[in-house]
């Protein structure tokens, strides 16, 4: 057994006003839509990547490279500013600073929708990426503000569970979309939504901020933002290139590295640092930090090269593929609303590292794919994988978040979302790095017969040599069986070392996170006090009749 934490746990905070505790529900319905436009608008965009790839007018002609940077410009923006948003939304107001982050999503939708080449489809994604990061954090930092602790694992479960919900809509609504219009319409339907959620966080959502914020770190937030952005740029350089040696790519990321540590320096020697360095001390805290990285670095990477799995060697469609990929969202619809129930009774340390481990069985599963592997084996893995996800995602989230105060809501989630986006960057770029070079390594012995100014172009990517091969007529009907193969060649090494860091992941959770103890009454708890590690364990409710609900007005 392990030894109980004695970490000071965070402040709950003062109760919530009854006017907004008697309308939480509803608040968390429209904080879960406007999650839903922002994860849906990804999950649409990796079900259209082939048709973006192909040429006008079906799509676009972007390169491989070029989709990268459509899904990274996104997260290189989102990264940068996370941590910059949350602190806006502590001290200006979390619904004021959501308001504007829907504004800007939904204006950078339309923009994208519009897009004439991949450059202009970069730039807008850019625009939909500063939108997000200030409706992400401020989401998960209004929730904590309207639900009361022995409630928040319940709601935070719910709003991942969300996710879910998004990953079952996009990839289908996406293949509607792309069976019927045109590829832009995958963002113009997020124009409609936006302007509903307007509407109801208008109506219903209340505002809150930190009361005594204190003065602005500027020099923090300047540090913080250079630093991610550095970082992120390496990486996804590194990605676009598949060569880390390279001097554009390290030096960035060691740039990058460079001024975080000098951001982290300057954090723990301020009188009023944006983010309290402290809360990294604590092994809980810091174990689900590395777990949201790492289980989204795994699934990120595969969630890339799986749209191109489905469609371009199994030959699905749009719709079909995002049907496949129906039973991660299910699973995590069912799972995650409940996984408190299972922390509950067997900790968070054994149910999240259960997790990881489903997980990483779901992604080393892809090694052994090929082109006739039956579908029902491809549904049992999705399935896996979303189980797994419902039951790391939920305890880890309420771990950050309730080991800061109310009134720090915003910076957690900021920490929360942007160890994701991070992850889920270097998932994309070396994952991504890893499928390129190892499908141009298999398929380059192939294309002697394939003209020169087209060979460096057709050994990028699968897509890229079956458009080529296309191009050449009969004469390239040679070229389609060996990229077949050697997409699948690249596929299963992406997908082993996609399960390594899986497997590194249930390391990191199964040594650092709270377990299961015994109390004093005989009962069963955690081996961490109720607040420590807010892995959603038996907090005990505040009833103290002297601080009631309605102590506080509503806003």
């Amino acid at each position: 057994m392990s030894q109980p934490s004695t970490a000071p746990a965070a402040p709950a905070g003062p109760r919530v006003p009854e006017a907004v505790h008697r309308r939480r529900w509803a608040v968390l319905g429209v904080l879960m839509l406007s999650l839903l436009i922002v994860v849906l608008d990804n999950s649409i965009l990796n079900v259209a990547v082939r048709t973006i790839a192909a040429p006008a007018p079906t799509g676009i002609g972007a390169t491989q490279s070029e989709l990268e940077w459509a899904i990274n410009s996104y997260t290189l923006v989102f990264a940068g500013l996370l941590f910059t948003s949350g602190l806006l939304g502590d001290r200006l107001g979390r619904k004021k600073v959501l308001l504007f982050g829907i504004t800007v999503f939904g204006i950078g939708s339309a923009l994208a929708a519009l897009s004439g080449s991949p450059g202009e489809l970069i730039a807008y994604r850019a625009v939909m990426g500063l939108g997000a990061a200030f409706v992400m954090p401020a989401t998960l930092a209004v929730l904590m503000n309207v639900f009361e602790r022995d409630e928040q694992p319940k709601a935070i479960g719910i709003w991942a569970g969300s996710v879910g919900l998004a990953i079952a809509i996009g990839p289908i609504t996406g293949g509607i979309l792309l069976e019927h219009f045109w590829w832009g319409s995958i963002f113009l339907v997020n124009v409609p939504v936006v302007l509903l959620a307007l509407a109801l966080m208008v109506w219903l959502v209340p505002d809150s901020r930190d009361p005594n914020p204190g003065r602005v770190d500027i020099p923090g937030v300047l540090l913080s933002v250079v630093g991610l952005v550095l970082l992120v740029y390496g990486i996804i350089h590194g990605g676009e290139l598949a060569d880390v040696t390279d001097v554009t790519v390290f030096a960035p990321v060691l740039g990058g590295l460079a001024v975080l540590v000098v951001f982290v320096l300057h954090e723990r020697r301020s009188d009023h640092p944006a983010i309290d360095m402290s809360y990294f001390r604590k092994p809980a805290f810091s174990a689900a930090v590395a777990a949201i990285a790492l289980v989204f670095f795994a699934l990120m990477g595969v969630t890339f090269f799986s749209a191109f799995y489905l469609q371009s060697v199994r030959g699905y469609s749009a719709l079909e593929s995002g049907l496949l990929i129906l039973p991660l969202a299910v699973a995590q619809m069912v799972f995650a609303p409940r996984a408190r129930l299972v922390v509950d009774r067997f900790g968070a340390r054994v149910v999240c590292t259960a997790g990881m481990l489903l997980v990483a069985l779901g992604l080393a599963a892809f090694s052994l794919f090929d082109a006739t592997t039956p579908v029902w084996v491809l549904e049992v893995v999705f399935f896996l994988q979303g189980a797994g996800m419902a039951h790391i995602m939920p305890p880890v989230t309420v771990a950050i978040m309730q080991a800061l105060p109310r009134e720090k809501a915003g910076s957690g989630s900021a920490i929360n979302n942007t160890f994701r986006q991070v992850g889920g960057a270097l998932g994309v770029a070396v994952l991504g790095s890893v499928l390129s070079s190892t499908y141009r390594g298999e398929i380059e012995g192939h294309l002697g017969q394939v003209p020169a100014a087209l060979r460096d172009t057709a050994g990028e990517s699968i897509e890229a040599t079956l458009t080529v091969a296309e191009k050449l007529g009969p004469a390239g009907k040679d070229l389609v069986a060996p990229a077949y193969t050697a997409f699948l060649d690249a596929m299963h090494v992406t997908a082993i070392a996609s399960a390594a860091i899986a497997l590194a992941g249930a390391a990191v959770v199964a040594a650092f996170l709270p377990g299961r103890a015994v109390t004093d009454g005989g009962g069963t708890g955690t081996d961490a006090a109720p607040d420590d590690g807010g892995t959603g364990t038996d907090a005990a409710p505040e009833s103290n009749p002297s601080n009631p609900r309605a102590s506080t007005p509503a806003r």
